[in-house]
C-alpha cells in the first residue's frame, strides 16, 4: 500500500517538526485510521489484500452482496509485487456488506479481482 506507507511517513515528518499538543493530537488519531483498513470476525482480522474466499469462510455470507465490473490495465502477481502491461482487461469487483446488529457498525468491503481493497464502516446495524 504506497498511499499508506507514504501518509505514515509524511506523518512521522509532522511529527518530528511539532509540538507536544499537536503530537499527542495525531497520536490520539491514528488507531483509528488504521482500524478503517480491517475488521475482526471472530479472533480472525480480515484487512487489505486477504481474498474473498477466506473473507466469506471466516465471517459467512454478508447481509447484502452485490458484483459489478471494472476495466483496468492488466496485471499480474509475482513475488508479492504487482505488474501491469498494455492492454484491457475486465475484473469483478464485489461488494460485501455485513451487518452485526444494532450495537455494532455495519461494514462494507469491497474486492476488485477477488483481493480486498478496502473497508468502510457504515452506520449501526438493523435488528435481524
Amino acid at each position: 500500500m504506497p498511499g499508506l506507507r507514504l501518509a505514515r511517513f509524511c506523518d512521522v515528518t509532522i511529527l518530528r517538526n511539532a509540538g507536544l499538543p499537536v503530537l499527542l493530537m495525531l497520536a490520539l488519531a491514528t488507531p483509528s485510521t488504521v482500524a478503517a483498513d480491517s475488521m475482526r470476525c471472530g479472533n480472525r482480522l480480515v484487512h487489505d489484500d486477504d481474498r474473498i474466499e477466506d473473507v466469506l469462510k471466516f465471517c459467512g455470507e454478508p447481509a447484502e452482496r452485490s458484483r459489478t465490473w471494472i476495466v483496468r490495465q492488466p496485471r499480474f502477481e509475482r513475488g508479492g509485487r504487482e505488474y501491469s502491461f498494455p492492454g484491457y482487461d475486465e475484473v469483478p469487483v464485489d461488494v460485501l456488506i455485513y451487518d452485526f446488529g444494532p450495537q455494532k457498525l455495519r461494514r462494507r468491503l469491497r474486492f476488485v479481482a477477488g483481493k480486498l481493497e478496502c473497508v468502510e464502516t457504515l452506520d449501526y446495524g438493523s435488528n435481524r
